[in-house]
């Protein structure tokens, strides 16, 4: 275990609570620490349930495209907490070093003095510490839940909001409906400051963010209304009051990535950069990545396990709408060349996963449900096969992914199939540790 695990062990008995969203806690700590929340960056805030993580990462490959120094803040990790800091540099940033993340976990430690604190608060001060400490262009800083009360919410100003997809998710957290997290989302608007806010599915979320633009004072810009993106000819058209860009289609796959890319070049030109070169935008949205979403796994140690001429996906999708999102491209790439869908599904019990689960009825062959041994909160393998069948499913059960593999890759195919692993980010995380290719 690294000396950053082993300090991030001893923050856990800081607070009875894994997720306690208030902002309190960290403002004390944060003075301790002389106020690094008072010196960061220009920041572009950025929330949602959807799509937060691809439009941030879009966002960080125009600006660095454009030889911009970004920061970056994101969370849930997949691998190592590391990934959640990036700090920039002239010619691209790079994820934070132990040594330097271990000496601003030690600050922080010290500061907070065995007070009550949680551990995304702790390791949020120690974020803004560093990214306070290191100067960049721009910080992309990423909500970790809801918005108000998110340990996120202590900065003082912003280039800009951007509210992604919302979708039923943390409702233990955020509220039983799409009303109530859209509220929480939309903590993040600030007067005179613009909210971009990508397409939203359910008209009571946008109706909601509107409604609480408008009594913050936040100038919104919707997608749809103030700016639009489509496919046109095998590129991507995006325009809004300051013209057209005719730009690539992404290296993401999927129709929802073309999405979240027009809501990052929205968010970029409403935040100042709209004087950006164009080149910046083409290669920005073609060379930006951002693991375990829709991505082809071609290379490590679990491809040994796909059958000649097949495929090997990852997806960390959850929630209903992510499902959604995730089938219709699962579709997509069917239609464009026709493949059994195999589906090696483990997921967390707070997630709806009947609902996950029904968008893939009548596309995937067949789902085998595995564990998630890291996650005490993970549903059993025998429960997701269940809900599954409920939806409709062919479904087995297998005692890992691993396992899951080694039997797809002992059948005979006729058609090489497609093999999807999805349902968390957890497991996602699991899967990119056990075949070499960590985020970097």
């Amino acid at each position: 275990m690294s000396s950053s695990d082993l300090l991030m062990e001893r923050f856990l008995a800081l607070h009875p609570k894994l997720i306690d969203l208030s902002l309190g806690r960290l403002t004390q700590l944060l003075e301790a620490l002389g106020n690094p929340n008072h010196r960061l960056p220009p920041v572009i805030h950025v929330a949602g349930t959807n799509g937060k993580g691809s439009t941030v990462a879009f966002m960080r490959s125009i600006l660095e495209a454009a030889g911009k120094s970004v920061h970056v803040y994101t969370s849930p990790h997949l691998v190592r907490f590391h990934e959640r800091i990036r700090l920039g540099a002239q010619g691209g940033g790079r994820l934070v070093s132990e040594p330097v993340l271990v000496d601003a976990f030690e600050r922080c430690e010290a500061a907070n003095a065995g007070q009550a604190i949680t551990v995304f608060e702790m390791t949020t001060a120690a974020a803004f510490l560093l990214f306070a400490e290191h100067p960049a262009d721009v910080l992309l800083l990423e909500v970790g839940l809801g918005g108000e009360f998110d340990a996120t919410n202590v900065i003082d100003s912003a280039l800009a909001t951007v509210i992604t997809p919302i979708s039923m998710d943390h409702s233990e957290y955020l509220g039983d409906t799409l009303a109530k997290i859209a509220a929480a989302k939309a903590g993040i608007f600030k007067r005179n400051i613009p909210a971009i806010l990508a397409q939203q599915e359910h008209p009571e979320a946008e109706a909601e963010l509107e409604r609480r633009a408008a009594r913050a004072g936040a100038r919104v810009i919707a997608s749809g209304q103030h700016f639009h993106v489509q496919e046109e000819a095998g590129r991507l058209i995006f325009q809004d009051e300051d013209g057209l860009l005719d730009l690539p289609l992404p290296r993401l796959p999927g129709r929802h990535q073309q999405a979240n890319a027009g809501t990052a070049i929205a968010a970029l030109r409403a935040a100042g950069f709209r004087d950006l070169p164009v080149a910046a935008f083409e290669q920005g949205i073609a060379n930006a990545s951002w693991p375990a979403r829709l991505q082809r796994l071609a290379h490590g140690s679990l491809t040994q396990y796909v059958p000649a001429g097949g495929e090997l996906w990852l997806d960390g999708g959850h929630n209903p709408d992510g499902g959604k999102v995730l089938a219709a491209a699962m579709r997509e790439f069917n239609r464009r060349n026709p493949r059994p869908l195999v589906m090696i599904v483990g997921m967390l019990g707070t997630k709806d996963s009947a609902a996950f689960l029904h968008a893939f009825s009548g596309l995937a062959e067949e789902v085998i449900a595995v564990p998630i041994p890291s996650q005490k909160a993970a549903r059993p393998a025998e429960e997701v096969a269940a809900l599954a069948q409920s939806a409709g499913l062919q479904t087995r059960q297998s005692e890992s992914f691993e396992s899951a593999l080694r039997e797809i890759a002992g059948r005979k195919w006729p058609i090489p199939p497609r093999i999807l692993m999805t349902g968390s980010l957890y497991l996602a995380g699991e899967i990119l540790a056990a075949n070499g290719t960590p985020p970097d």
